[in-house]
């Protein structure tokens, strides 16, 4: 497999060589993010390379791909909420300030966060939770990835 697969995200997902994908969706990928200081973040990303914006798909794909990205937000607030009390919310943002292609960030949020960031936005938790290499996704992860796939098909299966 390409150890690449980071300097480009999406063509290694639909290489199938992105070992975070968790899931192929309507629109996008859904993956496990590459730091879980908040356990089971994870990211939808588009399933186009080169596609920069939502503004740059066809309304049909734009639609898609919101509710890919609600599909997974709500699979993530169901296996966290399953796997730890201290589960309050999921914050769901679609940036695109760092890396140029489409992406929306899965939040979970816990009532354990430091006091200082708990309520503010994920962004401002300590720059060194970001590189630490104790919240590094790694096989630790797996049963929670697996919960997240898992709750995903369930919500698929429903329709």
């Amino acid at each position: 497999m390409n150890e690449d697969w980071r300097a480009d995200r999406i063509g290694s997902a639909v290489r199938g060589e992105n070992p975070a994908v968790m899931r192929r969706l309507d629109a996008g990928f859904a993956v496990i993010g590459d730091v879980q200081f908040l356990p089971g973040y994870s990211v939808l990303l588009v399933d186009e390379p080169g596609v920069q914006r939502l503004s740059e798909l066809p309304r049909r794909k734009r639609l898609d791909f919101l509710s890919d990205m609600d599909l997974l937000g709500e699979a993530v607030e169901r296996a966290c909420r399953k796997r730890d009390d201290g589960f309050r919310r999921v914050n769901l943002e679609i940036l695109g300030n760092t890396d140029a292609f489409l992406h929306a960030h899965v939040w979970p949020r816990y009532a354990w966060e430091p006091d200082d960031v708990v309520r503010m936005p994920v962004w401002l938790h300590p720059r060194d939770r970001w590189s630490d290499e104790r919240f590094a996704l790694g096989p630790a992860h797996d049963a929670l990835r697996a919960a997240i796939g898992a709750e995903l098909d369930l919500l698929r299966a429903a329709g």
